[in-house]
């Protein structure tokens, strides 16, 4: 029994106290515990020693103030059409999803009790009992299937609609259990159901203005672009429920602002601040940090369907011309992973380290420049503070390109409409994307050729067909060989420049306890106000 518990970690014991705080039962717990190799004795040690440390430390009461980054007049309660951080947090404190990721990565239910298939193609979902919504009425299978259902209609607008066309049928089998049907296998759909837009809402929604769900808190005030005000749902089904009173979360776009924010008093968490505001965080007493490194990041994207990015030698170029290393220790202060023009990060076990980021090389860039034919052309390059540290990475790019003869005419455009007015519609732009839980999310979002955010219009039939390859095998190893050409396939032939992959910070009173990181980003994956708590 001894030598079954010897590779269990601190890590691990912060595993089941977050399985606890995510309402599993004593059961599932044991059950996840004998799949880790633990004995059942050692395991009711485990489980006894991870309850004590939850009973001992979190503090009822309180109301959470929280500031972000970005917002847009264009916010939303509909989990469906959610794009900006600020979307997912609201989606997080009033709904809930099938499953959740823990912070080590490893899908863990949450709506439903299990979901399980022999064939990877056909999936059985278990529902909890005794979930109920804000409004009273009880969870049951009409909802999952009213919620997923909605990600195939058109007229939603789904931001995952590309990743639900997989679901070729979803039908109630009893008030409880649902069958999902997919067009052909895919071991992924766990994880994939734990995203922030499959979020269950209620049968029948239409208008999502009231935030009705299953989540630890119930809506007071929603005002798009301006502010979200919720109160702690007394009737969640987790055990103890959220641990503070109320939540109140905005967005301060300018990073002082925010910062200032924070060391005055006014919030208790100062999301996703610039690597420049660290130092005064750091040396104020009663304030910490907390870093993420998960696969966020901003790319500088070039349309391959709109001049200039219909020349193949002016991305090749672009791509040359970006110093990757300078935006790594300049930009971010080291608080990044240099990347190599594609999604999937190191913290992924898909990810190919054999694929090396281009080499900063002027020389090279002005002959692809020049054999383009627009050197010495003014080019339009529109960034904002909207995207994660844009300014400063295409003012090193601006400067780096200026010295070889290229003028890159970079226009800061306000936060406020980036992503509906110049997010992939102009020409060269930057985008922010957050981190996903599989290679198959971050291609189908972002890179098939029906991919709903394809940032520069990448097009390949290929990479279509090895998506679905990849999708549905087994075989592991064999599956991360396709997903390894289909990175090189991505630096190689997209229009997206992905220069380093972003660690994000945010910045917290001492105050505020119980934030762990979460591989679906910041903020605790943007989960926070359910399981933090405010030690007064």
């Amino acid at each position: 029994m001894h030598n079954r518990i010897t590779n269990w970690t601190a890590s691990d014991d912060a595993m089941v106290e977050n399985a606890i705080r995510r309402g599993a039962t004593r059961r599932e717990l044991l059950s996840m515990m004998l799949a880790g190799g633990v004995a059942m004795s050692a395991g009711g040690m485990i489980l006894g020693r991870a309850s004590d440390a939850l009973a001992a430390t979190p503090k009822s009461g309180g109301n959470l103030k929280a500031a972000g980054w970005s917002s847009s007049t264009a916010d939303t309660l509909d989990p469906a059409k959610a794009s900006l951080s600020t979307d997912y947090v609201r989606c997080c404190a009033l709904y809930n999803r099938l499953t959740f990721l823990d912070q080590a990565g490893l899908v863990q239910m949450e709506l439903a009790e299990k979901v399980e298939s022999a064939d990877a193609k056909t999936w059985t979902v278990k529902l909890r009992s005794g979930v109920t919504f804000h409004d009273g009425k009880s969870l049951t299978s009409a909802d999952v299937v009213f919620s997923l259902k909605r990600h195939l209609d058109p007229a939603v607008g789904s931001k995952v609609n590309a990743i639900a066309k997989q679901i070729t049928d979803v039908k109630a089998v009893d008030p409880t259990t649902v069958e999902i049907t997919l067009a052909n296998p895919n071991a992924d759909l766990p994880t994939i159901l734990s995203m922030h837009h499959f979020m269950i809402v209620q049968d029948g929604t239409t208008d999502f203005s009231k935030g009705i769900g299953t989540g630890a808190f119930k809506l007071e005030t929603f005002e798009p672009g301006v502010k979200s005000i919720f109160a702690k749902n007394p009737n969640y089904f987790k055990s103890g429920g959220a641990h503070v009173d109320s939540f109140e979360f905005f967005a301060i776009s300018d990073d002082n602002a925010r910062v200032n924010a924070l060391l005055s008093g006014d919030i208790h968490l100062a999301a996703s601040i610039k690597p420049r505001s660290m130092r005064l965080v750091e040396s104020q007493p009663g304030f910490v940090l907390s870093k993420t490194t998960s696969g966020n990041y901003t790319d500088l994207n070039i349309r391959l369907d709109m001049t200039p990015g219909d020349k193949a030698d002016f991305v090749k170029g672009m791509k040359y011309i970006t110093n990757r290393e300078q935006i790594q220790k300049s930009v971010l202060r080291g608080l990044a992973d240099v990347a190599n023009d594609q999604p999937v990060s190191p913290a992924s076990i898909y990810h190919n380290a054999e694929l090396k980021p281009k080499a900063f090389d002027p020389d090279k860039a002005k002959f692809h420049f020049e054999k383009a034919g627009v050197l010495g052309q003014k080019i339009p390059v529109i960034t904002s503070d909207a995207a994660t540290s844009a300014v400063e990475m295409a003012t090193i790019v601006q400067q780096s390109a200026a010295e070889i003869g290229m003028n890159l005419d970079v226009q800061r455009v306000p936060n406020d409409g980036y992503w509906s007015n110049y997010w992939l519609k102009a020409p060269i732009h930057f985008g922010n994307i957050n981190p996903r839980p599989t290679p198959d999310i971050l291609f189908s979002l972002l890179y098939a050729s029906n991919a709903p955010w394809n940032e520069s219009q990448y097009k390949s039939e290929k990479f279509d067909s090895m998506l679905v390859e990849a999708r549905g095998l087994l075989d592991e190893a064999k599956r991360k060989e396709i997903y390894g050409q289909m990175q090189i396939m991505i630096a190689e032939e997209a229009g997206t420049i992905i220069p380093v992959y972003i660690s994000n910070v945010d910045a917290i009173t001492e105050k505020l306890k119980g934030l762990q990181a979460n591989p679906l980003g910041g903020m605790m994956g943007y989960a926070f106000a359910e399981y933090v708590w405010i030690d007064a």
